[in-house]
């Protein structure tokens, strides 16, 4: 698993800027970024969701939650997702239940289809 630094990097390399342009853009000092970067500080959450958005990625992907940097960046998924969240535990269930179900589906209609 990748850590918070070297994700940091990558993705800010991706983009094309420096550690002094991030860190004018996040406010701060050049060398924070390095820092964070070589995981010898740990920005605050208020920080990695800022990076997150300056970079386009996700807070998920810059923690390692997960290895898909554009997880979960479809607003129209993140609110079918969060009308799942706010429903009671029997009605969750029985939605992610179906999913499940529909996911089973499509995966053996792939591979059928190889």
């Amino acid at each position: 698993m990748d850590s918070f630094g070297k994700k940091l990097r990558e993705c800010r390399e991706a983009k094309e800027l420096s550690q002094s342009e991030l860190a004018r853009q996040l406010d701060t000092h050049h060398s924070i970024i390095g820092k964070y970067e070589r995981d010898e500080v740990k920005p605050s959450i208020d920080v990695v969701k800022k990076i997150a958005g300056l970079l386009g990625t996700t807070v998920g992907y810059l923690l390692s939650e997960t290895e898909q940097e554009n997880l979960l960046k479809d607003p129209a998924m993140l609110k079918r997702l969060n009308d799942i969240e706010k429903m009671d535990s029997e009605d969750k269930n029985h939605i992610l239940h179906v999913l499940d179900g529909f996911i089973k589906s499509v995966k053996l209609k792939n591979i059928a289809a190889m």
